[in-house]
């Protein structure tokens, strides 16, 4: 006999612009659940999920804890984690839907299912089209050309990430470049240049980069500004802004190992043809 409590988790994601974005397995997981618990912050996607979920619950409010409080935005995240657990702990099917991608930029529900399995309850999360998704369909790029890195922007900025400037980069949340505070919502141009500093180690500052923003609703308009990195520190940035920078260098072929694989290539035909 199972031991599995009667509770159950679903993670979904709505897409970035939902309308078309959202999954045939994650609607049905919406309508069907016995809760919806969201956070997606476009008001016509908040309307339909309200329309179609049998009851719903909003995260929205939450981060006034951080932007009227100040509180530190982990522990927002720690108390939308808890609601969506108190209703998995309450015996229900629980769909908790985020925009985009559940699991990308998403701690919650990392933190929610991880916590519903350690208890006991069966937890899943369903993928969903996120803002790389959308990033690679609008500005036209295939990472398998080059390879890619993808870092969230603070992160690259306080450890000794490398970087590959053959490879696309991708640093996310340039808007919130530099906060170790973890209560702000926002960058300022003295973060932004300590950004573009390290940067610079790797590209002149001449070096045109790309700001990205995924439209949200079929009234909005994608952002795909061309600027030069230099200028980074008073452009306009958002918490949905995306830093691209494209490869500055043509990848260099690594002979000894082309070598070793023709070798094995040409061993393999001798004793084909030996046989």
């Amino acid at each position: 006999m199972s031991n599995q409590k009667q509770g159950k988790l679903i993670c979904v994601g709505t897409g970035m612009r939902m309308a078309g974005q959202l999954t045939p397995i994650a609607q049905s997981y919406i309508e069907h659940s016995d809760i919806v618990i969201a956070a997606v912050p476009n008001l016509f996607a908040r309307k339909w999920l309200q329309g179609i979920a049998k009851e719903y619950i909003c995260l929205l409010g939450y981060y006034s804890d951080v932007k009227i409080e100040g509180k530190d935005r982990r522990d927002t995240y720690r108390r939308m984690a808890d609601t969506i657990l108190d209703q998995v702990r309450a015996g229900k099917t629980v769909c908790a839907a985020f925009y985009g991608h559940p699991g990308i930029f998403a701690c919650i529900a990392h933190m929610a299912i991880a916590d519903a399995r350690a208890e006991g309850y069966s937890a899943v999360m369903e993928p969903g089209i996120s803002a790389e998704d959308c990033l690679v369909a609008d500005i036209g790029i295939d990472p398998a050309k080059t390879g890619m890195q993808s870092i969230e922007t603070t992160q690259f900025m306080i450890y000794q990430h490398v970087l590959d400037t053959t490879c696309l980069q991708i640093l996310w949340q340039p808007g919130l470049a530099g906060d170790l505070s973890m209560k702000k919502f926002e960058t300022n141009a003295a973060h932004l240049q300590i950004l573009v500093n390290k940067l610079a180690r790797y590209y002149p500052l001449e070096y045109e980069v790309i700001l990205y923003e995924a439209a949200t609703n079929p009234m909005e308009k994608t952002r795909i500004d061309k600027v030069r990195l230099g200028d980074l520190p008073t452009a306009m940035l958002k918490t949905i802004t995306t830093l691209v920078i494209p490869p500055a260098q043509a990848m260099q072929l690594d002979q000894a190992v082309v070598d070793q694989l023709n070798a094995i290539a040409e061993a393999s035909q001798l004793s084909q043809q030996a046989a």
